[in-house]
Formats: structure tokens, C-alpha cells, sequence
């Protein structure tokens, strides 16, 4: 078992930057896959960054791509979303999670950490 606890989202202005981070307990990181996932209201949940176990290769959504850096420390068990120039539209709650590298759907979640940005 992951036990997943997001902190630092906020309020912040458009155009400024906040970090996000995914404190992990229970399993060492280094055996999954880690991802951030966000949900605005009214709208489904959509897939934001993720990075894999190994070899530390990182995947983001376009609408964030330029904009958000996802990294892991895994000697501190911790998944971090750095983000920049942000946008209203990226407001949303803001979820980690992670997976079994052979799994194809995330199989623990953290509660999530809201992000608003005003225009």
C-alpha cells in the first residue's frame, strides 16, 4: 500500500508559478510510476504529467507542455509539479498518483490540493 498526500496549491495571479508536492508513504517510490492528474469543476479528470520508475522519462499533457516540470526524489519518497506561467484554465484540484509499472491504470490516489488562478 501508497499512501499519497498532496500540498502547495493555493491562489496565485495568471502568469504565476506555484509547486506542488506528493509526500509518499507506506512503499519506496522508486517501484512505481508517478503522475499528476487535475479536475476542474463540471469536467472530467485529465492526465497533466507523469514520470516513470525508471529512467526518470517524463510525459506531459499539450496544455501544459512548456509550462509544468514534473520530478521525483525518491530518496525523500516525494513527487513534485513545479508549474509556471499559469493560467486561469488551469484551476483545478490537482492529484497525484502512482502505479505498478505493468499496470495500466493508477492504482493509489492522494485526496488532491486545489489550484486556483485568477485572471
Amino acid at each position: 500500500q501508497v499512501q499519497l498526500v498532496e500540498s502547495g496549491g493555493g491562489l496565485v495571479q495568471a502568469g504565476g508559478s506555484l509547486r506542488l508536492s506528493c509526500a509518499a508513504s507506506g512503499r519506496t517510490l522508486t517501484d512505481y510510476d508517478m503522475a499528476w492528474f487535475r479536475q476542474a469543476p463540471g469536467l472530467e479528470r485529465e492526465f497533466v504529467a507523469a514520470i516513470r520508475w525508471i529512467v526518470f522519462s517524463t510525459y506531459y499533457a499539450d496544455s501544459v507542455k512548456g509550462r509544468f516540470t514534473i520530478s521525483r526524489d525518491n530518496a525523500k519518497n516525494t513527487l513534485f509539479l513545479q508549474m509556471n506561467s499559469l493560467k486561469p484554465m488551469d484551476t483545478a484540484v490537482y492529484y497525484c498518483a502512482a502505479k505498478v509499472p505493468q499496470h495500466n491504470e493508477y492504482d493509489y490516489w492522494g485526496q488532491g490540493t486545489q489550484v486556483t488562478v485568477s485572471s
